[in-house]
């Protein structure tokens, strides 16, 4: 499983650039939904053998504000550097994947 933190210096190279459909998981360590979408996120990531990309949003408030982000987790799935879908908040596992197809 290979996580990678997304700032807007590495955006276009890990997001817009990416081969792959990409899964951004918006969130901030003191959000508690974000704590339980974690091994959920993980057990994604060990599965599908898929780079997951992270962003926290009190880190990288530039990125959050491109894509809206009004509540965590938000997770957002781009192909070809377009949003192909987002959810908001706790979601199970099938829905997650779901977001990539």
């Amino acid at each position: 499983m290979l996580v990678i933190e997304l700032n807007k210096e590495n955006f276009e190279k890990e997001v817009n650039n990416s081969q792959m459909p990409v899964l951004i998981d918006f969130w901030a360590s003191w959000c508690g939904p974000c704590k339980m979408m974690s091994p959920v996120i993980d057990e994604i990531a060990n599965e599908t053998q898929e780079t997951l990309k992270v962003c926290n949003v009190d880190d990288e408030l530039e990125l959050a504000r491109k894509f809206n982000i009004m509540s965590i987790p938000t997770f957002v799935a781009i192909k070809e550097g377009k949003v192909i879908g987002t959810t908001v908040g706790v979601q199970t596992k099938q829905q997650i994947l779901d977001l990539l197809k």
